[in-house]
């Protein structure tokens, strides 16, 4: 059955629903086993496998490249159906479909086409940028140096998001100039190590651990000629983890209708003779559904300004502050819809507990892998700021376009706040 004919509504386009019908067989196959890969600490190789096998990491290419040409309102669709099977997973493609964007807009056409020509070729991309501990704010400890006419880097990171499942990290390190680089690191290179220890209570099979470079060398073309990244950026990784809640949130809809459909023992104080015909138990399944129902709709509203971003960069029509006004808007849009997809998101998967008995707490049913998955993605970029950043924009007029960075400040820093 497609999303329209179970009331999820329907797809972003007239076509979604043949897009979507060679994945969602796969889907059900990884929702299949997700709580005992919870339970189990079994991490989804097998799985990101399956999906790479069925080009679903080329679907922003062409079709002639292997791809379908998914839109990105498209892309976010099947992003959410996937985190319905699996949470872990999307999160771990993340990086690779945001690498995808990075190459549509490289002004370096050579380096471009290399890279659509891997993607193609079914190479995947994961995640290197953060690092642990007291790097300063603004600037990275891992280094990138030349030595001997090539390029060598060297460094830890953190949160290495997908980096244990794909064929590249996608690394930032500081150069001999002080400038950040991004570079492209073979992850089975000599003097890589990507390691399985993350210790968060949800999204346990992400891999979002450390990765260790140490004097790894890179090929020239490996090496970003700039630092400069796609202009929604901020907004596309932050709208995969709205994408990935909106899926969390149904997948609980899901587990709860059938909890509550195949329920046998009942309150004495209840409504009803059945948790199924309980008037006060179905206004929480209702509850926990249109939640499901709504943050899908606001994912899918924000996707269609980031596409508008994305058409804009390309639209000859446009100058350079008309470009740029239309990427802020979508950074707008997506802000606009943090904190609201993330608290429904939250109330869905504490409430659902409301609906069942104490069993419904076994480790075995899984129903807490929603709420530690829900929080953990919730804390990633801390949705404490885009409602204020919505409000200075309502207020200003101001579109706060300000990069994510994780750091220490150097006292420089602190003295110019200070003085500020």
């Amino acid at each position: 059955m497609t999303n329209f004919q179970q009331g999820w509504g329907a797809g972003p386009s007239q076509r979604y629903d043949a897009l979507a019908a060679p994945f969602r067989p796969i889907f059900a196959r990884i929702r299949e086993q997700a709580i005992a890969r919870d339970l189990d600490h079994t991490l989804p190789a097998e799985e990101i496998g399956w999906l790479r096998a069925a080009d679903f990491t080329k679907l922003r290419l062409a079709p002639e490249l292997g791809g379908q040409g998914a839109t990105l309102p498209e892309l976010f669709a099947l992003l959410i159906e996937l985190s319905v099977a699996d949470p872990n997973v999307t999160n771990a493609l993340r990086a690779h479909f945001g690498f995808t964007e990075d190459v549509f807009h490289s002004d370096d056409e050579a380096w471009r086409q290399l890279w659509i020509d891997r993607i193609a070729a079914g190479q995947t991309v994961g995640s290197g940028y953060s690092e642990a501990g007291a790097n300063p704010l603004g600037s990275q400890s891992t280094t990138l140096r030349q030595r001997d006419g090539q390029w060598v880097i060297d460094g830890e990171k953190y949160y290495t998001t997908g980096s244990l499942f794909a064929d590249w990290v996608h690394a930032s390190a500081v150069d001999e100039n002080g400038d950040v680089r991004l570079t492209l690191v073979p992850a089975g290179a000599a003097g890589v190590a990507i390691i399985d220890d993350w210790d968060g209570f949800g999204q346990r099979l992400t891999a979002s651990g450390t990765t260790r470079l140490d004097n790894v060398a890179l090929d020239p073309s490996s090496v970003r000629s700039s630092q400069v990244r796609f202009a929604y950026a901020t907004g596309f990784y932050q709208l995969v983890h709205l994408a990935t809640l909106a899926g969390i949130a149904r997948s609980a809809a899901i587990d709860l209708a059938e909890h509550v459909a195949s329920r046998k023992r009942v309150y004495a104080r209840g409504n009803g003779l059945s948790a199924a015909t309980d008037p006060q138990i179905l206004q929480v399944v209702g509850r926990v559904r249109s939640i499901a129902y709504t943050t899908a709709a606001i994912v899918l509203q924000a996707a269609g300004a980031l596409q508008r971003a994305h058409d804009a960069a390309f639209d000859d029509s446009l100058d350079e502050e008309g470009r740029k006004f239309v990427q802020d808007l979508s950074e707008l849009e997506v802000s606009q819809s943090v904190t609201v997809v993330t608290d429904l998101v939250l109330e869905a998967t504490t409430i659902l507990f409301d609906a069942l008995g104490a069993s419904a707490a076994k480790r075995s049913h899984g129903l807490d892998r929603h709420w530690r998955n829900a929080r953990t993605i919730s804390s990633h970029n801390p949705r404490v700021y885009h409602d204020r950043n919505v409000g200075q924009y309502a207020v200003t007029g101001i579109i706060d376009t300000t990069r994510p960075g994780v750091g220490v400040p150097t006292d420089e820093q602190k003295t110019a706040v200070s003085a500020h």
